[in-house]
């Protein structure tokens, strides 16, 4: 059957594997022989357990978790765990060391600002107007941890080395680019990622948090509000998200026995981002608007000559399958967002599209 899809560059929710999503579309109405869809069933139900363990147990051996790691599956999104860090691992009196890379960074500091907690901004990257991941960090030596954000989806940055953080843990919202790469998960004392960009559809958020972490979370929180309800019950403390923490298992499937883990994982998202690069580069035309030892390999941003332009090359290319194409309101421009179900025909196609209309408009 043909469903006459585009090529999605969405920043997110964000494109999926179209072998995840035609195993949903088989399973959806009778999953796992169970006579009802995965929508239906109970979340304490043997076949529910079943998705959720594989899950985890996908996530650790991936970016090779020891035991000390729980994997947590919450709602709320990236944007709650803004609050939620600083509110469980964050006691009162002590600080914690911010790195401002971006919009995202910047939310994270409000909202710990909000709790009374005390964020301290170590290094930013506004100068440039986020252009660039900032180097020769100085951390404070009694910081509670380290918050970074991984990639930024709206500035098109990305760290390629992490920061030491001197034995003091890391932090780390990784939404945009989880399960892009491998990396070295020791010195991580929490991650966090809303699914919607780069390991499933909306709906969930993906917690991995250490148990030195688990040990500073206070009991006069809101159990909702606390890591340690759900690290204690599985995820399971209330009903949660079935149908996301799903398609992530079988996201993680697709990661581990098609594509054969983050190492070829990531030289596949080198190569899209290579081939991406050289088109916005080849010419005077086109302008990136990442420094480019900050480049991301998710989200590719770039400048046309004048705004206008701009906007005709979006609505041409969305005339020719390419859809997604348009930069955040906040800074404007184009942004191409490859995450790891991206294929290298559909970045192969949008820079052929950038060829011919930079040929025609230049």
């Amino acid at each position: 059957m043909q469903y006459n899809r585009i090529y999605n560059f969405n920043a997110g929710p964000a494109v999926l594997p179209l072998s995840v999503l035609e195993e949903v579309k088989e399973s959806f109405m009778n999953f796992s022989g169970s006579g009802m869809s995965i929508t239906e069933i109970s979340h304490r139900s043997k076949n529910f357990e079943v998705v959720i363990n594989d899950a985890v147990s996908r996530t650790k051996r991936l970016l090779k978790l020891d035991g000390s790691y729980h994997v947590l599956f919450l709602q709320g999104g990236a944007s709650l765990q803004f609050a939620m860090v600083p509110m469980n691992c964050l006691p009162d009196g002590k600080t914690a060391d911010y790195v401002d890379t971006g919009t995202w960074a910047v939310k994270a500091i409000k909202e710990a600002k909000i709790l009374g907690k005390n964020p301290k901004i170590v290094v930013s990257s506004k100068d440039k107007n986020y252009s660039y991941i900032p180097g020769n960090i100085k951390l404070s030596a009694d910081a509670a941890y380290v918050h970074i954000t991984s990639n930024n989806t709206i500035e098109g940055t990305q760290w390629c080395n992490f920061p030491d953080a001197k034995g003091i843990p890391l932090v780390a919202d990784m939404s945009s680019d989880i399960m892009s790469r491998p990396f070295d998960s020791k010195p991580f004392g929490l991650i966090y990622a809303g699914a919607q960009k780069n390991i499933g559809p909306a709906g969930v958020c993906m917690v991995i948090i250490r148990e030195d972490m688990l040990k500073l979370v206070p009991e006069n929180l809101p159990s909702m509000l606390k890591y340690t309800t759900f690290s204690s019950s599985n995820s399971l403390y209330n009903t949660p998200p079935c149908f996301s923490i799903y398609i992530i298992q079988l996201v993680l499937k697709w990661l581990e026995e098609i594509i054969g883990g983050l190492d070829k994982m990531e030289a596949i998202n080198k190569e899209k981002a290579e081939l991406l690069y050289s088109a916005i580069d080849s010419g005077g035309f086109y302008r990136g608007t990442a420094e480019p030892g900050s480049r991301s390999l998710m989200n590719v941003t770039f400048r046309l000559p004048t705004e206008d332009l701009e906007n005709i090359f979006v609505q041409e290319a969305s005339k020719n399958s390419l859809g997604g194409l348009k930069g955040h309101r906040s800074v404007g421009g184009c942004r191409a967002s490859i995450y790891n179900a991206t294929t290298l025909e559909g970045v192969k196609a949008l820079t052929d599209f950038m060829k011919y209309f930079e040929q025609k408009n230049g």
